[in-house]
């Protein structure tokens, strides 16, 4: 089959008026940036707390936070989506509930991709924390333990700063997730960047000249994003935790 590509398109004036519909595509960039960034503080926040309870050696707290992670990370994302937007405003106060549907667009969708995205991402955060302490040697906690530090010292200035420094690289994964998984917000009528691909193509009928360019920004996205973590892993490394100790060629 041979295609007529139409890159020219991208320059053409959108349907909206807004600009080009290249300019079009950059402003939903910019709606996935700002619901992956809000997503990503909620996740990092909320999922810290929970990896840290789930290491702790209080038992009950530790079930507490198992089924916390088992209930996030075994229902679909998308179904997440549908019940924050459809089903959690019928549940609140009545007042409240009629708020929320009344938010005029895009903002009616954008707290409801944040917070299922943010809980959802939250649990793989808590599991990446979680092993991340674990898997620091028993003798730093016992050693704080015998300086006098109380337990949640012990976590604050001994076992959290080495955890996070070991497990940036598997968060770096999980930011990059994020940043992806925002185009399931599309379904509920948040024009992010897939959702004006579709809408573009809808308009013009380019659909590869449309997902062509949104593939592209994606992609650039990303990249910067991994040269980013990258710089930063770099100089939180850790030698024998984080890639390989430099070793010593010299002779003696």
């Amino acid at each position: 089959m041979n295609y007529n590509w139409q890159w020219d398109v991208l320059l053409q004036t959108a349907s909206d008026g807004s600009g080009t519909w290249l300019r079009y595509l950059v402003v939903g960039l910019g709606w996935s940036l700002a619901t992956a960034l809000c997503a990503w503080i909620l996740a990092l926040t909320i999922g810290s707390i929970v990896g840290v309870l789930r290491t702790t050696p209080m038992p009950w707290v530790v079930r507490l936070g198992n089924a916390y992670v088992e209930i996030f990370r075994n229902v679909p994302l998308l179904v997440q989506m549908f019940l924050w937007f459809f089903v959690m405003p019928e549940l609140l106060p009545q007042q409240l509930g009629d708020a929320i549907k009344q938010m005029p667009p895009p903002w009616g969708s954008f707290l409801p991709a944040v917070l299922c995205l943010g809980l959802y991402t939250s649990v793989r955060v808590a599991e990446q924390v979680r092993a991340g302490i674990q898997s620091l040697p028993r003798g730093q906690g016992m050693a704080a333990t015998a300086l006098g530090l109380t337990l949640p010292q012990t976590y604050r200035y001994v076992l959290l700063p080495m955890g996070f420094r070991i497990i940036l690289p598997p968060l770096t994964s999980e930011f990059l997730n994020v940043i992806k998984n925002s185009s399931i917000a599309l379904t509920i009528g948040l024009l992010e960047l897939t959702g004006r691909a579709r809408a573009m193509q809808e308009m013009t009928f380019k659909v590869f000249e449309a997902f062509a360019a949104a593939t592209v920004l994606y992609l650039i996205t990303n990249l910067l994003v991994v040269l980013l973590m990258r710089a930063v892993e770099r100089k939180a490394r850790v030698p024998g935790f984080i890639g390989s100790a430099p070793q010593n060629t010299g002779g003696h």
